[in-house]
């Protein structure tokens, strides 16, 4: 008596296939994630970041105290005569110096995830194209709010005292903030046009340095000569600085913050699409 072993078949592809789609058919669907929930989520994303690796805050932190410091106690003596009068002049400026000059790092950020490959996966998502972009900013923004309270409060403790109260002081942080988020649009432009971090990170600095000091930020421009002094003048980082010093000190003028605001539009108008398009494209 001979017993035949039975072979069991193995389940074919199409067996399986309908199986798979059996249980996910079965599963509902999660909603589509809302533009706003999108970019709140990248901007969670870059907080995470922080808490992960902290020395990110050293640019917002360490390097806001020692301009002020340096700046104050090096040549207040000299361009004002004494530090007290200097930090009194100076303190907006530097507000307004160091927001700025964290702008520059939204787009080595960018430029991080893009030769890292983290930019394809973000392509790759179901979500509103522009949320990493906008979510990134966002997060950025939460980094100036903290270089500027770091500014206002040091500058309170050495002695600087806004006219226009802590209310000034809010109205002219919120200013800066405003302008520094239209100005970043400009620099995760170069983030997604240039090959490496470090690359964004010079062009950036080439670009904001001399348009900073140029400015109005350290010294009153009656003290330079008339070409330089013309310049100065219709600077844009000037006009923010004598926007924020005079809502810090409650005599702005409506000409200076219209100008601010007008210039902000305009360079979040032209970069956005921009870079949205180059990320787009890839």
């Amino acid at each position: 008596m001979s017993i035949n072993p039975t072979t069991q078949a193995a389940p074919s592809p199409a067996a399986d296939e309908a199986a798979v789609r059996k249980a996910i058919s079965s599963i509902s669907r999660p909603p589509k994630a809302s533009a706003l929930s999108a970019a709140l989520t990248f901007g969670w994303r870059g907080m995470l970041k922080v808490k992960h690796v902290p020395e990110q805050l050293l640019d917002v932190t360490i390097t806001p105290v020692m301009f002020v410091l340096m700046f104050t106690y090096l040549f207040g003596g000299a361009i004002a005569g004494s530090t007290g009068e200097y930090l009194d002049y100076i303190l907006p400026g530097i507000l307004v110096m160091s927001v700025l000059f964290t702008t520059v790092y939204s787009g080595v950020a960018l430029n991080t995830d893009l030769t890292k490959g983290v930019v394809d996966r973000f392509r790759s998502l179901p979500i509103w194209r522009p949320a990493p972009l906008v979510g990134s900013l966002l997060g950025d923004s939460v980094r100036y709010v903290l270089a500027g309270t770091v500014i206002i409060v040091l500058g309170v403790i050495l002695g600087y005292r806004p006219g226009a109260g802590i209310g000034g002081a809010i109205a002219a942080l919120a200013l800066v903030v405003l302008f520094s988020f239209a100005l970043s649009w400009v620099f995760t432009t170069l983030g997604l046009l240039l090959r490496s971090p470090n690359a964004v990170m010079n062009a950036g600095f080439m670009g904001i340095f001399p348009l900073t000091f140029l400015s109005n930020v350290f010294v009153d421009p009656r003290t330079l000569p008339p070409v330089l002094e013309a310049f100065v003048d219709v600077n844009p980082i000037s006009i923010l600085a004598t926007a924020s010093r005079g809502l810090m000190e409650g005599n702005a003028e409506a000409g200076d913050i219209a100008i601010v605001l007008t210039v902000a539009v305009a360079l979040t108008a032209v970069f956005a699409p921009l870079t949205t398009r180059l990320y787009r494209k890839g």
